[in-house]
């Protein structure tokens, strides 16, 4: 991450004028708005201020091994309490309409959508057509339905979250929406936002093949295999569109595989989840993404015990 990228992210999160944040720093508004630019560079003692001042107010100082451990713990009890989540999910059709609304919504907000959350429900439930709403958003909304439909019902048969899968909800998301919908991209792509590179595409198919390998191993930390599967996955990039979706979708499965909830990743917290999603591809360090997605499981046990 740039530092001006970390000088926008702390001016966000603290919600302060350039003028504001330059005497928190302790510089003039000019020297901050040269930094902000790139037209000037800080001295080590400024740049250490700002890192400082970056961790502090992103929370990434302040969480121990031992609370990211407790968590797990928690989720690990849970899961015992709440055995056969998939099974409770199709069974239960309340429990139900909830993760599918609540996963549709947000997922899509996170990406730009406009729709509300009641809008959302009337497309999903009600068959509604919004007219001062496009037709792109409301297809989103029930190609999204419809994926976790298939994948839900994928997994009750017991089957693998493997490249076919992924594929073919890539299919269903994009259907009507994108030409190459359940096919890898055979162009060069950014990630909006991010200073993370992605993956040239004519290794695209042997990187998802190597990520399906691992996708495939057993390992007892779920939410570290699970963290470090979505960081690679979405890093690779492997579609022109619906990349993120999709990488939640399998985030989904390989956690429902694990008999644990989906994560809820609620659009208010997309910059968190964006910052640490990018600090596990730029760093290497994964355990806010884990912290993260720890309290997105926590938060669906939550709608299971409604």
């Amino acid at each position: 991450m740039t530092l001006q990228e970390k000088l926008r992210l702390i001016q966000k999160f603290r919600g302060k004028s350039q003028e504001k944040l330059a005497a928190e720093l302790g510089v003039s508004f000019p020297t901050l708005n040269s930094w902000i630019n790139g037209r000037s560079l800080p001295r080590k003692k400024a740049r250490e201020k700002i890192d400082e001042t970056f961790l502090r107010c992103t929370g990434q100082n302040v969480i121990p091994s031992n609370v990211l451990e407790a968590k797990k713990q928690e989720i690990e009890r849970l899961s015992k309490k709440y055995s056969g989540v998939l099974r409770t999910i199709l069974n239960q059709k309340d429990i139900y309409d909830q993760f599918v609304l609540s996963l549709t919504f947000h997922t899509n907000r996170i990406e730009g959508s406009t729709l509300t959350e009641p809008e959302t429900a009337a497309i999903l439930f009600e068959g509604a057509a919004l007219p001062d709403k496009t037709l792109t958003e409301q297809l989103e909304a029930k190609n999204h339905q419809t994926a976790l439909h298939y994948l839900f019902h994928h997994l009750e048969g017991k089957e693998k979250v493997d490249e076919e899968l992924v594929l073919k909800l890539h299919g269903i998301l994009l259907n009507s929406i994108q030409h190459d919908a359940g096919r890898y991209r055979n162009h060069g792509v950014r990630i909006t936002g991010a200073n993370v590179p992605t993956a040239n595409p004519e290794k695209v198919p042997a990187l998802m093949k190597d990520l399906f390998v691992k996708i495939s191993e057993k390992r007892k930390d779920v939410i570290a295999h699970a963290a470090f599967i979505h960081s690679i996955f979405e890093q690779i990039h492997p579609f022109s569109d619906g990349n993120g979706r999709i990488g939640r979708l399998l985030l989904h499965g390989m956690l429902l595989s694990r008999d644990l909830p989906p994560a809820m990743i609620r659009q208010e917290k997309r910059r968190f989840y964006i910052l640490y999603l990018n600090q596990s591809q730029l760093q290497n360090d994964f355990s806010r993404l884990e912290d993260f997605i720890c309290d997105s499981i926590l938060e669906s046990f939550e709608h299971l015990n409604r």
